[in-house]
Order: C-alpha cells, then structure tokens, then sequence
C-alpha cells in the first residue's frame, strides 16, 4: 500500500501547534496557583471564563466551558430534547457529529440546503411560515464543515430577524471563524443579536490544539441555570488543568499571534489543494475556494459515486470522508469532503492525483 496522505480529519497538522508555548504556560499556570489549576471548576476555570467573556462582550457567567466543542452540543442536545421529541433545522450539508448527536437526543431533523452565501434563508423562512417550530436551529455561518461556505451579512440579518420574528434558538457553531484567508471579516449572529436568541459555540481545537479538549458556549442569560446543572451533574466540571493552561497562554498574549501563524500555514495548505484540483481532477468536478478553515467540498461529475470509490481510495493512502455523511436525509453521493489542514502542503499534489486516479479507474466508482 502506498503511504497514507489522508484528507479525512480536520485536524492541525503538527508544525501548527504551539507546542514550546503551551509548555511555558504549562509550567505558569502550576506555578501562579497550582490549587486552582489542579481542583474542581463547576462550569470552568474563572481566569479562562473571564478571558472569553470579554472577547464576546458578555459576563464571564454566561460562559459555560466543556470538555470540548462536541460535549457542548451533546448538553444542548440534551436539554432542549430532554423529553426526546421535537424538531431541529439543520444545514444540507453539516457536520456529520452533530447530526449524529440530534438524532440521539431523539430530535426530529429538517435539512435546509446552503450554497457558498451560507443557508437558503427564503427556504427556511418558507418551513417557518409553514408552521414548522424548531427547538433550535444548528449553523456554522463561517468557513462551514464540510462545504467551507461562509454565510454573506445580508443572510446573518436574515437569520437574525426569524429569530427575533419566531423566537427560535440559534446555535452558532463557530470553531473556524478566526482562521480567515481573504477578505473582510463578517459579524457573527451573536454580534448581531446581542445574544438573546443566540447560543455562541466554538473551541481551541482548531485554534490551538485538539488535545487540549476545551470548548465553551456563550448562552443567554436564561439558559445558564439549566446548563450549568446539567453539566454539573455530568462531570463536576471540565478539564480544569487544561483550562489553567489556556488561560496562562491566552494571558500571555499568545493566543491571537499563533491564530496568525495557524492562517498562514493553512492558506498554504488550501492553496496547494486548489491547484491540485485543478490539474489532477476530472473536467465537471465543481467546488467553491474556501476563503478560511480546513476544507474543500468538491462534487464530482455525474456517475462517479464516492461511497463506492472509498475503499479503493483507502487502499491507495488517500481516503476521505464521503459526502453522504453529513446530510440528514438522502444527498452527497457525488460529493467529498477533503481536509488540507493536516496535510504537509508538499504532500496535497501527489495526494489529489492518485485519489483522481482512483475516481476515473474504479469500475464502482463510475456508472
């Protein structure tokens, strides 16, 4: 088998993490106050709270910390589903975690297509003005998992002003926003709102490490109570020493010079991809150029179907994750969501030509 190249995790790639860093705020943060830094923090570590209140404009009490980003839509999930009936909107496509976890906490899902501008608002409107009552609403307006589209400010309004209209629950997921490549930067639905219909999700995965494990939501004021109960009586309270650490780093200053860094060597990485695309993949394959984040969603020419081409790709060192996955109902069959993020830039070409070979010589893959 050829070694792996492989465009399946959203993940940072080794030379993106602050390694020497978060060894210096490692040994800061046990030195300033090692009793803090090693006990229990119900709804997470004060100093990391108060850093993160104040770059949202909020209340450090409206900061609740979690085991990282997944565990905060798992309580959410489980507090607006508690009695495992309702409805949910989702994005077609969206993260495929998510998806999975909605459909645990026995949400009912109805998928809203997107394009590279973010979601169909006037699609969504019409199942609100159909009748259609959604306990929340699941996006990720910026640089999205899978498709890399980033919602324009005139569908963020649009969003923003149902919201208001029909006193839905938005959750903004938001781990990619700061990873930006070109471009203005757009406001978030929780700027835009003040916060009172939207929940803010994001974490320090995609920004700084995965291994940290730490993400957070910014909630209203109404939701911190049964939150902050609910995850109290999950696990006491977070990771508090990897908090400590992230609050030493941040403190530091060294947080906004390694997002620099990160956007760097990730535009690099999307732009050895695109020009990879272009001259590897076959004439009909259509994507849009992600302006941030880690991934390209390309679709593929009629006939080629990537669930069936995955196990050949696996054998040639190049697999991916199929486009099918994150949808809720049927769509993405033709599709693949590829990650340039942990990939070395060196690698991308080599890696895109041989999983072309495998989508114009696979008997399955072709009709």
């Amino acid at each position: 088998m050829p070694d792996a190249i492989p465009f399946t995790r959203g993940v940072p790639a080794a030379d993106l993490i602050p390694v020497d860093d978060l060894r210096d705020a490692t040994r800061r943060a046990l030195d300033a106050d090692p009793v803090a830094a090693l006990s229990y923090a119900p709804g997470g570590y004060r100093p990391l709270r108060e850093w993160i209140g104040a770059r949202h404009g909020v209340d450090a009490g409206r900061v609740l910390i979690t085991n990282g980003s997944l565990q905060a839509i798992g309580f959410l999930g489980r507090h607006f589903f508690a009695d495992r009936d309702g409805a949910a909107v989702v994005e077609a496509p969206t993260y495929d975690r998510t998806l999975k976890i909605l459909r645990e906490a026995g949400a009912d899902l109805h998928a809203v297509p997107l394009d590279p501008d973010g979601l169909d608002v006037d699609r969504f409107a019409d199942l609100l003005a159909g009748g259609l009552r959604p306990r929340l609403v699941y996006l990720i307006p910026t640089y999205q998992n899978p498709s890399g589209a980033c919602a324009s400010l005139e569908r963020r309004q649009a969003l923003v002003e149902l919201a208001r209209r029909y006193d839905l629950v938005l959750v903004e997921d938001d781990p990619y926003g700061l990873l930006r490549f070109e471009g203005d930067p757009v406001p978030t639905l929780h700027e835009l709102d003040g916060g009172e219909h939207v929940i803010y999700c994001s974490s320090f995965t995609k920004t700084v490490a995965p291994g940290v494990r730490t993400g957070y939501l910014v909630v209203p004021e109404r939701l911190v109570k049964p939150l902050a109960v609910l995850s109290e009586n999950t696990h006491i309270g977070p990771n508090t020493l990897a908090e400590a650490v992230l609050a030493a780093y941040c403190g530091a200053g060294r947080f906004e010079p390694n997002v620099e860094r990160a956007t760097a060597g990730l535009r690099t990485r999307r732009d050895a991809m695109e020009a990879a695309l272009r001259a590897h993949f076959p004439v009909g394959a259509r994507w849009a150029t992600p302006r941030g984040g880690y991934f390209f969603w390309v679709e593929l020419p009629d006939g080629v179907d990537t669930t069936d081409a995955l196990p050949a790709a696996a054998e040639q060192g190049v697999p991916y994750v199929r486009g099918a996955d994150f949808f809720a109902g049927e769509g993405g069959r033709d599709a693949v969501r590829l990650a340039y993020s942990a990939c070395p830039a060196d690698r991308i070409d080599e890696g895109i030509a041989r999983l072309a070979g495998v989508f114009a010589s696979h008997p399955a893959a072709v009709a």
